[in-house]
């Protein structure tokens, strides 16, 4: 998997997204986080290879996900979306 790493001083939190290389919603999730300095990894999916996506897809969809951006804060607690509210919750920011 293709991980890019995005460095922020906000290390608060583990942030890990799935997204897609052409979605808006997932391009604004992006730079929502790099606004807020918020320490990421993401992987655009639709980039990988087929065996990967595949297995990506499948994991999305354990954990009943089928949209973009696809956020996992600390392992744990996933939003589905670019849902501010949510992100900024989950994130302690203001």
């Amino acid at each position: 998997m293709n991980v890019v790493k995005v460095n922020g001083g906000n290390k608060n939190h583990k942030v890990f997204m799935y997204a897609l290389s052409t979605c808006i919603w997932c391009k604004r999730t992006k730079q929502f986080l790099k606004d807020n300095d918020i320490d990421h990894e993401f992987v655009d999916v639709d980039l990988e290879s087929a065996g990967e996506r595949k297995k990506i897809e499948g994991d999305l969809a354990s954990k009943d996900c089928y949209v973009y951006p696809a956020l996992l804060v600390d392992g744990g607690r996933l939003i589905k979306g670019f849902k501010v509210d949510e992100i900024k919750e989950a994130l302690g920011i203001r």
